[in-house]
């Protein structure tokens, strides 16, 4: 939104490389890409519509979904975004029906009777305005704790980069790819991917037995 309706790319990709320099927190950072929204008189309806019309499934959700539901894996959103977009949005690519058996870990959204609108963070005192590790742990700490898959793609990923037991991190070529470099700097194991195809593939392996975490962790890239 920010790009579109916001400050533009410009300033929300320098706003980007500040967080992944350490200079920025991704909750102070994130909240000022989202209040130049609001400032610009885009109410919180407008932009639910915007995003509606403008996000499509990464290829290949569909089939990855259907393997989770068939061998009993939770598929669980964990987003920096604001749970009632999220929501609407997944809702209109997947329907209603099969939305609400998908569990979304996010912010949330003051919204006032003129429209405007403000971020709520769901852990406003971590940098990471949600930290994202928060969701993960708990299933860590589990007597038997299950292998948990995390995909990620920026820098509001980097709270959980560190967490997984498979991090899977997306190849935007052309694009900002802002997890990828600082899990390389951090030296964090992760596995590129493209598209959820190409992930299904590691991922089936792992689930099957055929591939070890450790093994799938060197491909490197899906």
């Amino acid at each position: 939104m920010t790009d579109t309706l916001g400050y533009g790319l410009e300033k929300r990709r320098q706003g980007n490389l500040e967080i992944l320099a350490g200079r920025e927190t991704f909750r102070d950072e994130f909240r000022r890409m989202l209040q130049s929204v609001s400032a610009n008189g885009h109410t919180f309806e407008e932009c639910k519509e915007v995003l509606k019309k403008n996000i499509w499934l990464d290829p290949g959700f569909k089939d990855f979904y259907a393997y989770c539901k068939e061998h009993d894996i939770p598929v669980v959103i964990i987003s920096s975004g604001m749970a009632p977009l999220i929501r609407a949005v997944l809702s209109n690519l997947i329907g209603d029906e099969e939305s609400a058996k998908i569990e979304i870990v996010a912010n949330d959204a003051i919204v006032q009777p003129d429209g405007s609108w403000e971020i709520t963070y769901r852990h406003p005192s971590s940098g990471f305005g949600h930290d994202k590790s928060q969701a993960i742990l708990p299933y860590r700490a589990l007597p038997h704790p299950p292998t948990t898959f995390f995909f990620g793609d920026g820098v509001s990923d980097m709270s959980a980069a560190r967490h997984a037991d498979v991090l899977f991190v997306k190849k935007k070529p052309g694009a900002d790819n802002d997890l990828a470099a600082y899990c390389t700097r951090e030296g964090i194991p992760h596995i590129l991917f493209e598209d959820f195809h190409r992930a299904l593939g590691v991922v089936s392996q792992v689930v099957e037995g055929r591939l070890s975490v450790q093994d799938a962790l060197a491909l490197g890239t899906a």
